[in-house]
């Protein structure tokens, strides 16, 4: 009677170790579904115990994808994720090189996890300036040469980079270093809606899949029904962007992510018919034949008056806007150490970039909406 008990009790105890070993080795569905839909430069796929984030085109043209095998501590992968970088979720400690990427790790209440950040006198959010006067996040020098001894002695779990072009040589050397580096591309997203979707990215680091899922789909709530709104527009008002730089006058081209935004507020940005993402590098006397007459300017930010702008070019009070004052600058917000709130906020909530649009374009629109971002130069 013992030996048929011990020998069922041996048995069970080989069910229960195949059922144990079976729960931390990472199994997938056949058809695990994308759960991005406007951003075009990344996935998110689920599998039972693990997420494959793909990252298609972190730079303009890029020619090659990267993919990260996302997984809970304990879980054995396939030998066919082996050649993909592993990074075990959630992560506690991370590095970030983009104030783009800062909106989403407070939105997900996880500002406590950034240990490092490269020219911290661009970031502009209270929070996050609040754990930098306390020491809690540490300097790192420029993109271009980030302090590989801080790194190391940071031991982050993660660092989310990001590239201009195939030439990474920081960041290849912090993977031969043994650090772990996952791409990001926000910046290279074409819709205002593809580039706010990047805090799926960050939601699948922390383990915050449904969160994220949660944040972003109120952004998009509110862009859409702004967007409904401007529709409703019985005219459309002319837009200039941009100013003079350096001796050349930078404005959006016709698919960038601000003439896309002009157009879905029902504005007519002038240059709307021009092809790329990138900025056109015009004349003064290009831009003034095209738009003397515009109704609206809208300015790149590095102007506070008026009079700072006639300072500059005395020829910019030659612009019906001008002369109407209907001169507007997005940079209200800065952070106490200079930083633009717009920069390093507006990508991630082009739902508040549309209702500030709106009210400028058609006020009339949004009659008890204050400006969040811009504002109008005296």
């Amino acid at each position: 009677m013992f030996r048929k008990t011990g020998l069922l009790f041996v048995f069970l105890l080989a069910i229960v170790m195949v059922q144990c070993k079976s729960d931390t080795t990472a199994t997938a569905p056949l058809k695990p579904s994308n759960t991005v839909k406007y951003a075009t430069g990344f996935s998110i796929e689920n599998f039972e115990n693990y997420t494959v984030v793909t990252v298609r085109n972190p730079w303009p043209e890029a020619k090659k994808t990267y993919s990260y095998v996302l997984h809970k501590k304990g879980v054995t992968l396939p030998d066919s994720l082996q050649i993909y970088t592993a990074i075990t979720v959630p992560i506690k400690k991370m590095v970030a090189t983009s104030t783009t990427h800062i909106p989403s790790i407070e939105m997900l209440g996880k500002v406590n996890t950034l240990v490092g950040f490269p020219n911290l006198d661009y970031i502009s959010s209270d929070k996050v300036r609040q754990r930098i006067d306390q020491g809690k996040i540490k300097e790192l020098g420029s993109n271009q040469t980030l302090n590989m001894e801080v790194l190391l002695e940071l031991q982050p779990d993660v660092i989310v980079g990001y590239g201009i072009d195939n030439n990474n040589p920081t960041l290849d050397n912090l993977q031969k270093s043994g650090l772990k580096v996952i791409l990001n591309g926000d910046w290279n997203e074409q819709t205002p809606l593809g580039r706010a979707e990047w805090i799926k990215f960050f939601g699948a680091l922390y383990n915050e899949q449904a969160k994220a899922e949660d944040i972003f789909t109120k952004i998009e709530q509110d862009y859409q029904r702004t967007k409904a709104i401007a529709a409703q527009a019985k005219q459309k008002t002319t837009v200039l962007a941009g100013d003079i730089f350096e001796g050349k006058w930078y404005l959006p081209k016709g698919d960038s992510w601000g003439s896309l935004l002009i157009n879905e507020a029902h504005g007519d940005y002038l240059w709307k018919a021009t092809k790329g993402t990138g900025s056109l590098s015009l004349s003064f006397e290009t831009v003034y034949e095209k738009a003397h007459d515009a109704q609206l300017w809208i300015t790149s930010g590095q102007f506070n008056s008026l009079a700072d702008m006639q300072a500059s070019n005395p020829h910019y009070n030659q612009f019906k806007a001008f002369q109407n004052k209907q001169v507007y600058s997005f940079n209200r917000k800065k952070g106490k150490t200079g930083g633009s709130l717009y920069y390093e906020l507006a990508p991630n909530r082009p739902d508040l970039v549309l209702k500030d649009l709106v009210k400028i374009l058609h006020p009339e629109l949004l009659p008890s909406y204050q400006l969040y971002f811009f504002v109008k130069l005296e």
